[in-house]
């Protein structure tokens, strides 16, 4: 599937082409993939490869993305795809982001049997989860548009790493967000995530502006991203970037993927942050994992 030729530049000198559609902005050699190995470059067009491909679909409680503030107590319809845009090394779902070749061939369904299937099991809303949805960026925004025609809700549960071009799009059809802040070191999105927590902070304050029902779920990883310091940086961003009313989600981190060496997150230091976010006045804290 040929993505919209706005989504992607073509280099006059050469058939590589730069991908817009998350914020790598992969450039991209004839016959290669980008960082997400879901979009190639087939002469100089980019291509989909995984369109109309899902690693999984589930009816689930809204909760479970997490969001306790939008439409709680429904249904919402999940799917999930293939391939990510950041390389996380404790990622939790990597069998489906980084080594699906391993587990899973994908399962071919359409836009209109995705919103057939949410109404059959009486969803108020579809969910893109599981993976990164932005790399599937056409397929689930012809999915979503179906969704809304139908007066599904439509939700994004996403690391937030979105292009300019992308996130306005994005906008265009989605109702409610659950970003995952990793940290509010660059150095962690760096090192740990191979990318940029600039882009993030930055789209994260473009979605609250936009008016979007948003979320954030900051996974705490011990001796990465567990100190008193770096739980008050995050907590100011959401309060002072954002607002007290955005609810915001400590979760618990295990040993996963490529950081099997270190221990289950310390509950203390759970209660501790939500301490923290209390006194800065958020309103709305949850723990999860625990």
């Amino acid at each position: 599937m040929l993505v919209n030729n706005n989504l992607y530049k073509k280099s006059s000198k050469s058939q590589k082409i730069r991908c817009e559609i998350c914020a790598n902005y992969c450039k991209i050699s004839d016959g290669k993939y980008g960082i997400c190995k879901q979009h190639k470059n087939i002469n100089g067009e980019l291509s989909d490869e995984s369109y109309g491909i899902v690693s999984s679909l589930s009816p689930d409680p809204i909760e479970k993305k997490p969001l306790h503030h939008f439409l709680a107590n429904t249904f919402t319809y999940s799917i999930g795809g293939f391939g990510c845009n950041m390389t996380c090394l404790h990622c939790q779902n990597y069998m489906i982001s980084h080594e699906y070749g391993k587990f899973s061939r994908g399962i071919k369904i359409t836009p209109e049997s995705i919103v057939e299937n949410a109404l059959n099991y009486n969803c108020k809303s579809i969910a893109w989860t599981y993976n990164e949805p932005t790399i599937h960026l056409p397929f689930n925004k012809k999915t979503s548009i179906l969704a809304k025609q139908k007066e599904l809700k439509v939700i994004y549960v996403s690391n937030g790493y979105y292009s300019d071009k992308s996130l306005e799009e994005i906008l265009s059809f989605v109702d409610a967000f659950n970003i995952d802040l990793k940290s509010m070191s660059q150095s962690f999105y760096k090192k740990v995530c191979g990318a940029d927590l600039d882009v993030v902070l930055e789209n994260l304050k473009r979605i609250y502006s936009e008016g979007r029902h948003l979320e954030i779920t900051n996974l705490i990883i011990n001796d990465y991203n567990d100190s008193i310091d770096e739980i008050n940086q995050l907590c100011d961003f959401i309060v002072n970037e954002l607002g007290p009313e955005v609810p915001l989600h400590f979760s618990r981190a295990f040993p996963h993927y490529k950081m099997n060496n270190i221990s289950p997150t310390n509950k203390s230091i759970l209660f501790e942050a939500k301490k923290i976010a209390e006194n800065k006045g958020i309103e709305n804290i949850h723990l999860g994992n625990i």
